[in-house]
C-alpha cells in the first residue's frame, strides 16, 4: 500500500494591484504563484508547492517543514490624524 505524507505550510494571499491575487509561502523561498480569484491562487498554490518539494527531494535538499502552527489575523487600529 503506497502512503504518502500529509504536510502544511503558511501560504500569504496578498490582492495584486492588477487584480486576483499573490500567494507564497513564506517557508519556501522563491515558491510564489498568482491567481485571478482567491480559489485559482489557492489551487495553484498548492501545485507549485508540489513541484517545489519534488525538487528539494530530486536534488537530495532537506524538506522544510513547518515546526508550529501559524495563526493569521487581520487586525485593526486607529490611523494618526495629521494636523
Amino acid at each position: 500500500m503506497d502512503t504518502k505524507k500529509i504536510a502544511s505550510y503558511t501560504v500569504l494571499f496578498e490582492r495584486a494591484t492588477e487584480g486576483g491575487y499573490i500567494a507564497s509561502v513564506p517557508l519556501l523561498p522563491g515558491c510564489m504563484t498568482q491567481g485571478e480569484t482567491f480559489e485559482e491562487a489557492k489551487e495553484k498554490i498548492k501545485d507549485a508547492i508540489s513541484g517545489y518539494l519534488s525538487v528539494l527531494q530530486e536534488d537530495g535538499d532537506e524538506i522544510p517543514v513547518e515546526q508550529e502552527e501559524h495563526i493569521a489575523a487581520t487586525v485593526t487600529v486607529p490611523m494618526p490624524l495629521h494636523a
